[in-house]
């Protein structure tokens, strides 16, 4: 899923809505974020705004995931070892490994290497965009 580049004005390039906003762009229906944080929807999504917000969502429907990107978004310092995420399921490193790239595919979380280790931390923008979707104005 590649869309030509483009950044959102009220977006700061690398805190976009998808992950540093390199190959993916702000869905052209989401129109700004608001003084209170929430992206306005004009009309009705456009079909490749609703797939791309829809792939975003779907990596939420799994229980995993969602708790994944809770222990994530709720980390202390903002970021998360994957050590640390890894030892709150009874699962495989791999399959936690698996869980983590689709949230970051979808653009919902980041990640860095350090070391022997992998630190995740949540894109805020994303959220609030996916946020802003189902808020009623």
């Amino acid at each position: 899923m590649s869309m030509e580049q483009t950044v959102h004005p009220a977006v700061p390039r690398g805190t976009g809505p998808v992950v540093g906003m390199t190959d993916r762009a702000v869905p052209p229906d989401v129109v700004s974020l608001s003084a209170d944080g929430v992206a306005l929807t004009v009309a009705p999504l456009a079909a490749s705004s609703a797939t791309e917000f829809a792939a975003m969502f779907k990596a939420l429907g799994d229980p995993v995931r969602l708790r994944l990107l809770s222990m994530i978004a709720s980390a202390a310092d903002g970021e998360i070892c994957v050590c640390d995420l890894s030892s709150a399921f009874h699962l495989t490193g791999p399959t936690i490994s698996h869980h983590l790239r689709i949230l970051r595919e979808a653009g919902l979380v980041d990640s860095d290497r350090r070391g022997t280790w992998v630190y995740y931390r949540a894109v805020p923008a994303t959220l609030i965009l996916l946020a802003g979707l189902l808020h009623k104005s």
